[in-house]
């Protein structure tokens, strides 16, 4: 298989995972109390939203790659 058609297959499938996951979610811990040998944490979950369009696109854009290969 050439470069190509790898570059085709991975974007079909990143675009088929941000679809599929809309976000990227991740967890940071924050000292909340620190008094001698008493320390307080607290996890806070944060998100980073994926829109919808990014996965269409790259979806998209793995068939149009994997279409031209073949027409060539």
């Amino acid at each position: 298989m050439k470069s190509s058609a790898w570059m085709g297959i991975a974007l079909i499938a990143i675009g088929i995972v941000a679809l599929a996951y809309q976000g990227i979610t991740y967890t940071t811990r924050k000292k909340v109390l620190d008094i001698g040998p008493i320390h307080a944490t607290r996890d806070e979950n944060h998100t980073i939203p994926l829109p919808p369009i990014i996965g269409i696109v790259a979806l998209v854009g793995g068939v149009v790659v994997l279409i031209a290969k073949q027409r060539k």
